[in-house]
């Protein structure tokens, strides 16, 4: 084999090198493959390695499992791959994927493919991209030296994420691809070839035949990388957003009403994505900064004395939320979460002014709870002004925010995620089963600590529910 290009020296963990010996003793041709090669040459770490053998992967598997002591073996015969873990001295524990060579076809309706056994170049050439189509021969005689048959390695330095194949073939065997594309050019900050964008927008619409879970899971990636708007203009400007979430691509553009428009919203949400993303690593977070104005499009109405409103966009935009989140096949235990900071974003603004009373700031902060502070994260990162007066003046009315809840935590004794009493004291004190009229109490003595009626204390709480309880009976 001739070798344009090697690995630098000593890039391989060593057990790497202890598994091409057993290779060669067994006579099989042995590569690594895939994003670990990739990783290794953008001197990224990375724990989950590749290798692809010219041969029957299981029964050599089985062999390294046994020489290396392996862990936790699974064999996935349909797809004829074996998976283990694997103690190296120097890295610790890597997880291996022991694959044999394949070549693939698909039926044009379905993403469950034809394999066969194939060749080195048969397996390269069916992988997503060419900077992850490079391979390394772990076989002593070409050991380190990169395989590169579609010029991966220079797609590589240049940053620039192309297909092996002709992209309409590669994004038609497996439309998800396209998404990973948009994902790889977030989390690599490279660029897409112009064929490849080309191919994803002729394309946009066969994203529908991958399942909603797999989108989703890609998607979600996008929303973690250091900056999503890349990964989401991609996909909004492909075409694929809309087939994935068209509430979240009717927010786009500016509708102009006696000569008065209003900002672009989508734009307005990606900028605020990329703006939290710098303070916070809250994927749920982010999800909420995504959706915090889902609901502008069917509240908009224009007014001619006050111009463009989206009165009660908050309220909607909870309901919006909750049939995304079921469309997107996400999990619903962050829903509540996110819904909240939908609900709550418009909230702490008004509280900047003098007049604003202690009970509305402990309102604000028994109805954020645990979460206040992930809430000034996202009203702060909601200012996407071109106007640095106006960017500072809102900064400082938050401020001024903060100080009041410090100021109004600190003289009550507040606990600012939870009340004085749950609604198990309550029962217990009261002598009541689970039920509504427990929560209508709880409501009361909730209410009466944030107006002031009754000191943030336990015992002045449970004064209260006793006195509301026989008012209630009594009438």
């Amino acid at each position: 084999m001739s070798c344009k290009e090697k690995l630098p020296p000593h890039s391989l963990p060593d057990i790497l090198y202890r598994i091409g010996d057993i290779a060669d003793r067994s006579g099989i041709p042995c590569y690594l493959v895939g994003g670990y090669v990739r990783d290794v040459l953008m001197n990224k770490s990375s724990q989950d390695i590749d290798i692809m053998v010219v041969g029957e992967p299981v029964p050599f598997a089985k062999l390294i499992e046994k020489e290396l002591n392996g862990k936790n073996f699974v064999v996935f015969e349909r797809f004829r791959t074996a998976r283990f873990e694997l103690e190296d001295p120097g890295t610790g524990m890597i997880l291996l994927e022991i694959v044999g060579a394949r070549k693939e076809s698909y039926n044009p309706d379905s993403r469950k493919p034809v394999t066969e056994i194939g060749s080195l170049e048969d397996d390269l050439s069916r992988r997503d991209f060419t900077i992850n189509a490079l391979a390394v021969p772990l076989n002593k005689g070409d050991r380190n030296c990169i395989v590169d048959i579609f010029n991966g390695y220079n797609d590589l330095r240049a940053e620039i994420l192309r297909t092996p194949l002709e992209p309409e073939k590669t994004f038609s065997d497996d439309p998800l691809r396209m998404m990973r594309a948009a994902r790889f050019a977030c989390e690599l900050e490279f660029q897409l070839d112009r064929q490849v964008v080309n191919a994803m927008t002729s394309m946009a619409q066969r994203i529908t035949i991958v399942s909603k879970e797999r989108a989703s899971q890609e998607f979600l990636k996008i929303m973690a990388s250091r900056k999503p708007s890349v990964g989401l203009t991609i996909l909004f400007k492909t075409g694929i957003l809309e087939e994935i979430m068209p509430e979240l691509t009717a927010m786009a553009g500016v509708e102009q009403v006696d000569g008065l428009g209003h900002k672009d919203t989508l734009f307005h949400t990606f900028q605020v994505v990329d703006k939290l993303a710098e303070k916070s690593d809250n994927l749920w977070l982010r999800v909420a900064a995504l959706l915090h104005d889902i609901a502008k499009p069917v509240t908009k109405r224009f007014n001619k004395s006050s111009g463009w409103t989206f009165h009660g966009h908050e309220i909607v935009g909870t309901k919006l939320s909750k049939k995304i989140f079921r469309s997107m096949r996400w999990p619903l235990e962050p829903l509540p979460y996110v819904q909240k900071m939908i609900r709550l974003h418009h909230r702490p603004i008004p509280l900047s002014k003098d007049e604003i009373t202690d009970s509305a700031v402990r309102r604000l902060m028994y109805e954020a709870g645990e979460d206040l502070d992930d809430l000034m994260i996202l009203c702060r990162a909601d200012v996407t002004s071109k106007n640095p007066r106006k960017v500072k003046r809102i900064m400082n009315n938050f401020n001024i925010v903060e100080r009041k809840i410090t100021e109004v935590a600190e003289r009550d004794l507040l606990a600012k995620w939870r009340p004085p009493i749950d609604g198990c004291d309550i029962m217990k004190t009261l002598g009541l089963r689970e039920g509504r009229l427990v929560g209508i109490i709880k409501k009361k003595m909730e209410t009466a600590v944030i107006e002031g009626e009754i000191p943030y204390d336990r015992d002045a709480a449970l004064d209260y529910i006793k006195k509301a309880y026989r008012e209630m009976q009594n009438t």
